[in-house]
């Protein structure tokens, strides 16, 4: 069977786009969530908090005729792509044309911003704000298609838009993709970009946090004093490459993707099951061939939402027990949904590299509630890890388990 390995990472978040600036961000104990002052307007939103990547400006950054199709969800997941093709040499490399080359990519909905042109033209019947690239910027698969155009891409497309499980189930579907031959190399993410639509959302479901007097300390994964999420913004590329062929041609291997588990709960859209998240982390485990005890670390996905936090937790401790170290990365850049899990991967292999792992910020009570953990708190720890499972959830109860493997 071929095994699949990451050759180049990038990322755009709420901390900065370099792992020395946001590690030392994390050390600092910083968080990218901040009052959004904009929103004092919105007034049956009730939370004002929000970790945008404000300081990415998108519009500029690309050919004036390359952007035309891209709204700031597109060119999030394009500068990431472009960021991690780079660092596995592979930029401008003829054998992105090759059609062995393909990519898999998804956000929970594309750039809003159009929409209102939308809504204008069936309010009036007028089309006055609409383009012929309105809906490009809208679509849910606007990522991946904006990614293969402008690197002329001809392999494999996989659009992965299911919310906070678009970035894992991005990287897993490539990892499959490669590993059964169906392409030698994939560009796997997820972007979402900054918007009250997705607050509201949240809102609605009183599932945000209304801390908005001390937004440092408001995204409180897995916390007895947690009252719900903040949404952030980002974008993460991981490439992932069939590993004979990334020594063939000398690049540097990262880590290797072993495993991956995707379920749903089929049961209710946001109530999640803790038997189905724990059989998704199983068919990960059966997928790499591992017993539980080889997982060293866990990247949990702990949202800051009430159920959210307990459900995992329980379905985590079900199949690893109470022994591995578990962290979750959403109090630094609040829950960027698509993005998410493509951007934890990145920052787990990170993490795994240097031997040294982020505590969950916020996190000062644990909230009894929750299945018994080793929760990382306080300061980064230093953990030998070979193996590191990286869980995400979604709405309509989608379930993805990555499991990465260290590169010697």
């Amino acid at each position: 069977m071929r095994r699949v390995v990451v050759t180049g990472m990038a990322g755009i978040t709420s901390l900065g786009t370099e792992w020395n600036d946001i590690r030392k961000a994390m050390v600092q104990g910083r968080s990218g969530v901040k009052y959004i002052s904009d929103w004092n307007k919105l007034i049956d939103l009730k939370t004002r908090l929000g970790a945008p990547a404000d300081y990415f400006e998108h519009e500029a950054i690309f050919p004036r005729k390359a952007m035309r199709s891209m709204g700031r969800c597109a060119a999030l997941a394009v500068k990431a792509s472009e960021g991690a093709l780079s660092q596995a040499g592979l930029l401008d490399d003829p054998l992105l044309q090759s059609g062995r080359v393909g990519c898999a990519f998804g956000s929970s909905y594309g750039s809003t911003e159009p929409t209102r042109g939308f809504v204008s033209f069936m309010d009036t019947g007028r089309a006055t704000e609409l383009t012929a690239m309105s809906y490009i910027k809208m679509m849910s698969h606007t990522a991946v298609i904006n990614v293969g155009i402008y690197f002329g891409l001809r392999g494999r497309v996989i659009t992965t838009s299911s919310a906070c499980t678009s970035g894992s189930q991005a990287i897993g579907y490539s990892f499959e993709a490669i590993k059964y031959g169906h392409a030698d190399v994939m560009i796997a993410g997820g972007a979402e970009e900054f918007c009250p639509t997705m607050a509201i959302v949240f809102d609605t479901l009183f599932a945000t946090s209304c801390k908005n007097d001390m937004p440092g300390k408001a995204s409180r994964p897995f916390d007895r004093d947690r009252d719900g999420l903040v949404v952030g913004e980002g974008g993460a590329a991981l490439v992932l490459e069939e590993r004979e062929h990334a020594l063939a041609r000398g690049a540097t291997i990262l880590a290797e993707i072993v495993g991956f588990g995707t379920n749903m709960d089929g049961s209710h859209v946001t109530d999640p099951r803790s038997e189905t998240q724990a059989a998704a982390l199983r068919l990960a485990l059966d997928s790499a061939g591992l017993a539980a005890d080889a997982i060293d670390f866990v990247s949990g996905h702990g949202t800051a939402t009430i159920q959210g936090d307990v459900t995992e937790t329980i379905s985590t401790a079900d199949v690893l027990g109470s022994q591995t170290p578990i962290h979750s990365l959403k109090g630094y850049f609040g829950h960027t949904l698509g993005a998410c899990g493509a951007m934890e991967a990145w920052l787990t292999i990170e993490m795994m590299r240097d031997g040294s792992f982020a505590p969950t910020l916020n996190l000062e009570h644990p909230d009894e509630t929750c299945a018994d953990l080793d929760h990382i708190v306080g300061s980064f720890r230093e953990v030998d890890v070979q193996y590191a499972m990286s869980n995400n959830f979604a709405f309509g109860g989608v379930n993805t388990s990555l499991i990465l493997r260290r590169e010697s």
